[in-house]
């Protein structure tokens, strides 16, 4: 059975298994004579003024404490945006009590572990300040030995506004000016969120809104311990090349309060087993040991190339004081490589990623922060969109800098899954100070990141910010030609002389880029900020053009690697519905606005729609309102899809030096809130048209259809890499207005290229519509797919207009008719469709029913279709008769 296809509810008994141990490594041990109490649970939260008090949860936020005792309503809801804004505003103090026997006082260190603090604090023990904190992305340990007491022990954090601090903090930056003050007014944001190390979108994105969050938002706990502690472990496997053997770094951080010695023993069972000496002096230390595996091993493939076996490490350190320390962690054996190096008939360098020697094309998209709240992202909230990921067959996905690092769940999941991770360092389309204390805290987040998240497979790259360089070379905030060395020299005093030297220092297993958009190794002959960082002869590109006709496929920049690109579309009623009212349903509405934090964005989605349709006309305003998010979900589709079919097909081609294009992540995934974005998921889960299409255009082989020059050309594209297809085209093409088609047409058997794009099928076009008599480039349309030799389908179904849909002679409504039958499996549920004339952009809609179908969005050229919906919980088929929409092109207008 295809992985990529299965549905959640069988996945998810096998996931139970694996996220118990694949979590237990992320959470400390309490062994090796460490106490352990968390001091998660309930806290008091107060406002500065005393003016609120109430019970909030620990790991957690003061938005999300306020809505569950009833202070507020959903801050997501119309405009509590704004209406909230006091909240981050004001100054939050959270205050607990907790007792320490003698048996906890008695030991001969205590420290009181923050896993995260969002994001200014001062911390106190008993009316004793312990510290501060000034960086959402680090842990803080505190020492308060000799500060406990037996009872009632009193911590409190105050946490000062992130908006007044940021403020502060830039205002105190006389010096010179470090842009962009503000976002645009569009978005509703806060300013200076540059000058604070945070989630850069938790102030405003043009996908989201401004909840500059206030909280712990990680785990707090006492550790007390009287010989030493384990701070963190890692393990990295390496390759060999010489001996065609396999290393296994561990390393182990420690925390020493007496002079140890003992020994480690490592293990992967069935592979080999190792002991190792162990001599420790007080202070923390860091103590690294190669693990020898001489047996042959299973490598970890990215999906769609091969299985990710996981193996388990374990560790067991034994004191000659008796005391002992177990661990485990999930390894993975493969190798990964950044390939910049020259290409025949092309200037410039190359860029892409070798897994395990082999050339990988990247497909996939970026994630962003799954909720404003963090605290109220759940695993399944992370588990579902890495299925869907992995359902539409991606296997890359970039973590965007301007959000958070994600937890742990998120990265073991795509150990498991198969899905690379690109993962940027959290800075975003702005510049920032480089103050001793500014720089001091980076690096310390920047080194605890690396510690955490190196020992993940599916982590393949490190960048070190979202669009800098880009914003510095191509000015931006409006730099005068004397200021920009003066910007040019923090940029490299930050992400060079900081954040890329402890990289090296800490990995050296994985490539690391600067920034994205860059052209790499050029960036950094031309003093790391390159002249034009969009350049397609290197590196990595970011386009959006939203005006221009995206089915125009010429515009595209023929790039490297595309690892930013899309379009928008508004989420569907039924997501939207939960965070509205009905007077609300109307695209000129000022909800419509109000949500909308891209610059013209309503009207740059329409304008792009009337380019190939007819816009919706209903009488109705609510089915209008409907008829027009369908009609953006329809646009974004058809977008992107041409866009990413050039890019897949770009891959062995070299035109006009340009080319050889080895990824396309476009943007982006998921979505923070319910509003209209550049996602393919919607907030919640619900999958728009576009995510439907991905599993189609980001299929293992794929047919393309392209017009170039009067000629209808066909690529196949495949992404194996040794296993070469016999293929033959198949082409027809239909009326409008009948099932049967008009004529068709099939190329010769040809062999593809494993891992390339060969051209498979050329016709004129007008010889095609010659030879079919009755078709004219209106009137009819123009299907196709690959199959083999003895006609096998192995290609997705695929179409291409010959004219604009909204020219289309022919096209009636097709009076869609359907039924609902229980299959009795799984919660599947067959849908079988009837309509009267052909469907263009049939689209099923189940409103608040969790799940998904088979296909969607599609072509209906037949009189009956079968559709399958794949439920995420129980459900019947009569609940979905009873919420079942469908909409095809035809019928909004």
């Amino acid at each position: 059975m295809n992985r990529a296809v299965r549905s959640f509810a069988c996945f998810y008994l096998l996931e139970a298994l694996f996220l118990d141990s694949a979590f237990a490594s992320e959470v400390k041990s309490p062994s090796l004579g460490v106490d352990l109490t968390s001091l998660n649970g309930k806290w008091q939260l107060l406002n500065s003024n005393s003016s609120v008090s109430l019970s909030a949860e620990v790991p957690g936020c003061v938005h999300t404490a306020l809505q569950r005792q009833g202070f507020i309503s959903d801050p997501y809801y119309r405009f509590n945006d704004l209406a909230y804004r006091w909240i981050s505003l004001d100054n939050w103090t959270y205050t607990t009590s907790f007792s320490a026997p003698t048996h906890v006082r008695e030991k001969m260190k205590a420290v009181l572990v923050f896993e995260g603090v969002d994001t200014i604090s001062t911390i106190s023990l008993n009316g004793v300040t312990i510290g501060k904190t000034d960086n959402m992305f680090r842990r803080y340990d505190f020492e308060v030995t000799g500060l406990l007491k037996d009872q009632e022990n009193i911590l409190q954090v105050w946490i000062m506004s992130a908006v007044t601090y940021a403020s502060q903090k830039s205002h105190a930056h006389t010096e010179y000016r470090v842009p962009p003050d503000c976002p645009p007014p569009v978005q509703k944001g806060e300013c200076h969120v540059n000058f604070i190390r945070k989630a850069q979108s938790s102030f405003s994105w043009d996908w989201g809104p401004s909840f500059p969050t206030l909280g712990i938002w990680k785990g707090v706990q006492l550790e007390v311990f009287n010989t030493l502690r384990v701070l963190s472990f890692t393990t990295v496997p390496k390759y060999d090349s010489a001996h065609s053997s396999w290393n296994v770094e561990v390393e182990l951080f420690f925390d020493v309060v007496v002079a140890s010695k003992g020994l480690v023993l490592l293990s992967i069972p069935l592979l080999h087993s190792e002991e190792f000496q162990l001599s420790l002096t007080p202070g923390q230390s860091r103590k690294s040991f190669v693990f020898q595996v001489n047996q042959n091993v299973s490598l970890w493939w990215p999906f769609g190339h091969g299985e990710q076996p996981l193996y388990d490490l374990k560790m067991d350190i034994n004191l000659e004081g008796g005391e002992t320390f177990n661990a485990q962690r999930k390894v993975a054996f493969r190798t990964v490589e950044l390939i910049q190096e020259p290409i025949p008939s092309s200037p410039g360098l190359s860029f892409y990623f070798r897994i395990n020697g082999k050339p990988i094309f990247l497909k996939g998209s970026n994630w962003i922060p799954v909720h404003a709240f963090q605290d109220q992202v759940t695993t399944d909230m992370i588990t579902i969109l890495l299925r869907s990921a992995q359902k539409a067959n991606m296997n890359a996905l970039r973590v965007w800098g301007g959000g958070v690092y994600e937890q742990g769940i998120f990265y073991s999941l795509c150990d498991m899954y198969g899905i690379m991770i690109w993962q940027d360092f959290m800075f975003a389309c702005a510049l920032y100070p480089t103050e001793k204390d500014f720089i001091q805290t980076v690096r310390e987040e920047v080194t605890q990141q690396v510690r955490r998240l190196k020992s993940h497979p599916s982590v393949v790259i490190w960048s070190g910010n979202n669009e800098n360089e880009a914003a510095i070379a191509t000015d931006w905030f409006n730099i005068t030609v004397a200021e920009r060395p003066l910007y040019v020299k923090d940029y490299v005093k930050l992400y060079v002389e900081n954040i890329r030297d402890i990289v090296l220092q800490e990995d050296s297993t994985r490539p690391f880029l600067v920034s994205s958009p860059t052209n790499g190794v050029e960036s950094e002959k031309e003093g790391w900020v390159a002249q034009d960082p969009y350049d397609p002869h290197y590196g990595d590109t970011h386009y959006y053009s939203y005006y221009n006709d995206c089915w125009d496929w010429t515009a595209f920049p023929r790039t490297r690697f595309a690892s930013e690109y899309g379009f928008q579309s508004w989420p569907s009623l039924s997501t939207l519905s939960k965070v509205s009212v009905s007077s609300d349903w109307d695209f000129s509405s000022n909800f419509s606005s109000h949500r909308q934090h891209h610059e013209a964005g309503n009207q740059q989605m329409l304008k792009q729609a009337e380019l190939h349709y007819i816009l919706p006309n209903s009488t109705d305003p609510v089915q209008k309102y409907r008829d027009t998010i369908y009609i953006t979900q329809v646009m974004q589709a058809q977008c992107v899809k041409i866009q990413t079919e050039f890019y897949r097909r770009s891959r062995s081609d070299i035109i006009e030096g340009k080319g050889h294009t080895m990824g396309t992540l476009y943007w982006q995934l998921n979505d923070i809130w319910q509003g209209p974005s550049w996602s393919s998921v919607e907030f919640g889960g619900k999958w728009k048209m576009l995510h439907y299409w991905a599993t189609d255009f980001y299929a293992p082989i794929l047919s393309v259809g392209v017009e170039d020059k009067g000629d209808l050309l066909m690529y196949a594209v495949s992404d194996s890499h040794s296993e070469k297809h016999k293929v033959k085209a198949k082409v027809e093409l239909y009326s409008w207005s009948s099932f049967d088609a008009v004529c068709s047409f099939e190329s010769n058997v040809t062999t593809i290229k494993a891992g390339g794009s060969t051209l498979v099928f050329q016709h004129p076009i007008s010889a095609l519509l010659t030879q079919c008599g009755n078709c004219t480039r209106r009137s009819c349309i123009v299907t196709f797919h690959l199959s083999s030799p003895d006609g096998q389908m192995i290609s997705p179904h695929n179409h291409i207009f010959l004219s604009s849909p909204r020219h289309a002679e022919g096209l009636q409504k097709p009076n869609i008719t359907f039924t609902v039958k229980d299959t009795g499996i799984m919660q599947n549920f067959v849908v079988t469709l009837y309509c009267s004339f052909p469907a263009v952009y049939v689209w099923l809609d189940v409103d608040d029913i969790p799940g998904d179908f088979n296909v969607n969005g599609f072509l209906m050229l037949c009189k009956n279709y079968t559709v399958t919906f794949r439920a995420w919980r129980p459900t019947t088929a009569k609940e979905i008769t009873a919420n079942l929409h469908i909409t095809s092109l035809r019928d909004v207008y």
